[in-house]
């Protein structure tokens, strides 16, 4: 008894001990919170979406109160929000580059050869490991809409033809729709880079059509009726750097055979979407597989 009375004696002594340490650190090492903060955090959204380039919209805020990130940096706040922030915090709004959900797929129900009718699972991370779906062409779009599901934001919508369709007034870039995808087709790329390759087979000529009446067959036309040095062909695809090359324009989709390249303007996005809300796989030769950005 002794001996237990001695080891709860030993036992709630260190603990008094290691709370009065616990107690100091608090009192000396406690590092104040911008009482800013919490307001900051309240005036974002609240999606923790990630599009920001932060884990969370808290991670955000302190950015901001940081001086390190400004508002317009959230992409899912209105333009009203972003202003309201700024002057909360006595900043300048700044101005972010609109970014979006790119799809580099064409190839959809009226396009893709069908080899087999897939069974199972209804998501396309199923199909990819089980068969590979039913499509001919193993590098494009499964149209089980997993895309679809993980937009919090509903900007994503599958459209007559089997293939998704990003609403670009919708999308925040937050990037969920590139994790979804099994077969990497979403990329996030500015709003203003309106060449968009809606192909991902590395193949070429007879191999790429027999596949999908849709895909690029590498012919390079589009890269020869570019700004030097704006496209380049590597592995059967044309691979576009804004960065390298002159200025974009439509010029380089005008003799694409099979429309597998797009010039995608901003302002052009409403009047295709409607159209394809129309749309139907009935239609002999839609171009490209229809509009997807």
């Amino acid at each position: 008894m002794e001996n237990v009375l001695v080891a709860a004696t030993i036992m709630a002594g260190l603990g008094f001990s290691l709370a009065g340490l616990l107690a100091l650190a608090h009192r000396f090492l406690h590092v104040e919170e911008d009482p800013r903060l919490d307001e900051a955090e309240a005036r974002l959204p609240g999606s923790n979406c990630g599009a920001c380039g932060e884990p969370g919209c808290r991670a955000f805020a302190e950015k901001l109160i940081a001086g390190e990130a400004a508002p317009s940096g959230c992409t899912v706040s209105s333009p009203d929000a972003i202003e309201g922030l700024a002057a909360f915090l006595g900043v300048d709004p700044g101005q972010a580059e609109k970014n979006v959900a790119r799809l580099h797929c064409g190839g959809g129900l009226a396009q893709a050869h069908q080899i087999a009718e897939y069974v199972g699972q209804s998501n396309c991370r199923a199909a990819h490991v089980v068969g590979g779906g039913g499509k001919g062409c193993s590098w494009g779009c499964l149209g089980l809409a997993d895309c679809e599901v993980s937009c919090d934001f509903g900007a994503i919508h599958m459209n007559s033809n089997g293939l998704p369709v990003v609403d670009v007034a919708l999308c925040t870039a937050c990037g969920d729709c590139v994790d979804a995808c099994p077969r990497d087709l979403f990329t996030i790329e500015p709003l203003a880079h309106a060449l968009v390759v809606q192909c991902a087979a590395p193949l070429e000529g007879d191999a790429a059509r027999a596949v999908c009446s849709a895909a690029c067959d590498a012919c390079g036309k589009c890269a020869l009726d570019a700004a030097p040095g704006l496209i380049e062909m590597r592995d059967g695809l044309p691979h576009i750097d804004y960065s390298a090359g002159g200025p974009a324009s439509p010029e380089a989709t005008l003799r694409c055979p099979t429309g597998s390249i797009r010039w995608v303007p901003a302002g052009q996005f409403e009047e295709e979407r409607d159209r394809l809300a129309k749309d139907s796989m009935t239609l002999s030769s839609p171009p490209a597989g229809g509009f997807h950005v």
